[in-house]
């Protein structure tokens, strides 16, 4: 049975919407193509000084990376 993955950052889309692919984050940030990769997934999350840099390089604020909350 697959896994549900929980939705918790807009890093792919917010890539999409400012045409931006994840090999140039991955090229301004200095790490491993995988990382920007599961980030995108949400298989796992950037710490918080990372949204910051992400944030900086796709020119929006931080807020617009993560998932509006949602109440059950």
């Amino acid at each position: 049975m697959a896994k549900d993955v929980v939705k918790y950052n807009r890093i792919k889309a917010t890539l999409a919407l400012k045409d931006r692919t994840s090999k140039e984050l991955a090229e301004h940030l200095k790490i491993n193509a995988q990382t920007v990769s599961s980030w995108c997934t949400n298989s796992r999350q950037p710490r918080l000084d990372e949204l910051y840099a992400i944030a900086d390089f796709l020119d929006v604020e931080p807020i617009i990376l993560l998932e509006p909350r949602t109440k059950s």
